[in-house]
């Protein structure tokens, strides 16, 4: 399994993200923001951090970078894509899940343990959980709040691609509770919190971060 894993300016956590490719038994395979070239690789992750500084806004840059080209038309081919945090707002903004990320409701960046509900355990990301499985992994943003309009929520309700929920007290403002949303296709999954910071008990607060990846290594196998 060699999946990419993208570095834009201002990005913090992909050498977090190749770590736990290396977990789940995979090849990691940087790839750089200004190429045409995703090396061929099985699947990609977006990670975390700061993209171009955050102007405009969070990843509206970052999607019009040219490795972005390339990860629209595989992931519009099947090609499993997985945004964290910053790289769920360049999905968003690059159309590839409906939807935006916005502003903490209490004007307050948030750093902390989070629990997540598994609502969909069928993408490519999560089949390892069970359903209503309970997870804690950190979280850490300051526009993590997703908003979309009654028409969206509706069919990310109705269709079943929210993903991850947030238990207990909403730390955003998002609407729904919603952690992490997919494409129609099941191939392509945003969310907020960093399962990525969660592979190891000893350097997370839990290993449950870990089925993210270990899911997509079967999803690359039987495919």
């Amino acid at each position: 399994m060699r999946v990419g894993v993208i570095t834009f300016p201002g990005t913090l956590d992909d050498v977090d993200a190749q770590r736990a490719v290396k977990y789940a038994d995979g090849e990691a395979v940087p790839l750089w923001h200004g190429d045409h070239d995703l090396k061929g690789v099985d699947a990609v992750i977006v990670p975390g951090g700061f993209s171009y500084g955050d102007y405009l806004r969070c990843g509206a840059i970052a999607r019009f970078a040219p490795v972005m080209q390339e990860v629209i038309e595989a992931a519009n081919k099947g090609m499993p894509v997985l945004g964290i945090c910053n790289g769920f707002q360049i999905l968003a903004e690059a159309h590839l899940l409906p939807g935006a990320l916005v502003r903490n409701h209490k004007l307050h960046f948030v750093c902390r343990d989070q629990w997540l509900s598994v609502e969909n355990n069928t993408t490519a990301w999560t089949t390892r959980y069970d359903a209503k499985a309970e997870i804690l992994v950190p979280l850490k943003s300051g526009e993590g709040g997703y908003q979309a309009n009654e028409e969206t929520l509706k069919e990310l309700e109705g269709e079943n691609r929210v993903v991850f929920r947030y238990v207990g007290e909403n730390p955003n403002g998002s609407r729904n509770n919603i952690a992490g949303i997919t494409n129609a296709r099941g191939n392509v999954v945003g969310l907020m919190p960093h399962p990525e910071h969660a592979i190891d008990a000893l350097t997370g607060p839990t290993d449950d971060g870990l089925g993210m990846f270990l899911s997509l290594l079967d999803t690359v196998v039987k495919a």
